[in-house]
């Protein structure tokens, strides 16, 4: 349901920005993302801290891209945003010897930890690279291209990505975990 509730942000705000512009869109996501904290804070009773983050960078984001009509500030965003990913995963697995993909996916798969390392250093690179790409299309490409890249080319480098990780570890899975899956 979390993953639904985050795509919804982008579904409405690309629906918006093709029927309306840019702010509108950006202010229904300001507005999606603030009904999504609340849903969130009523029901678990507290505010998880990923989901407080991401409404704060959307709230300054995509405020000050209202307040100076300039959408560079909701393109940062995803920038930031997958930056934050990427520190945050690296920091974790390089600095504190916790490995976040494990954490995630431990409990349903069982792999050394050095597979782990590998993939959550994998990840954070991927989340890194796609910071740096959203500027290069950002400064490089039309508006319209950019919203269109947010949606479509995000989500399939997204799900490419997470097909590519999923190679990497079946070959590293123990048997029963693959007649399980099978």
């Amino acid at each position: 349901m979390q993953n639904l509730f985050e795509y919804l942000h982008i579904a409405v705000f690309f629906i918006v920005y093709k029927t309306v512009d840019i702010y509108w869109a950006t202010a229904a996501l300001i507005g999606t993302t603030a009904l999504h904290t609340i849903y969130e804070w009523i029901k678990q009773k507290k505010l998880p801290k990923k989901q407080f983050i991401m409404f704060v960078i959307v709230l300054i984001m995509g405020g000050l891209t209202l307040y100076f009509r300039d959408d560079a500030f909701i393109k940062w965003k995803v920038t930031i945003v997958n930056a934050a990913f990427a520190i945050g995963i690296f920091i974790s697995q390089a600095v504190f010897k916790v490995c976040p993909m494990e954490t995630i996916l431990g409990k349903e798969i069982q792999l050394p930890a050095r597979l782990w390392a590998k993939i959550s250093y994998s990840w954070s690179a991927f989340f890194a690279a796609i910071a740096v790409l959203n500027l290069y299309v950002a400064y490089n490409f039309s508006q319209d291209f950019w919203v269109n890249f947010k949606l479509f080319g995000l989500m399939g480098l997204t799900l490419l990505f997470t097909i590519a990780t999923i190679a990497f570890i079946y070959p590293h899975l123990p048997k029963e975990q693959k007649e399980d899956e099978n």
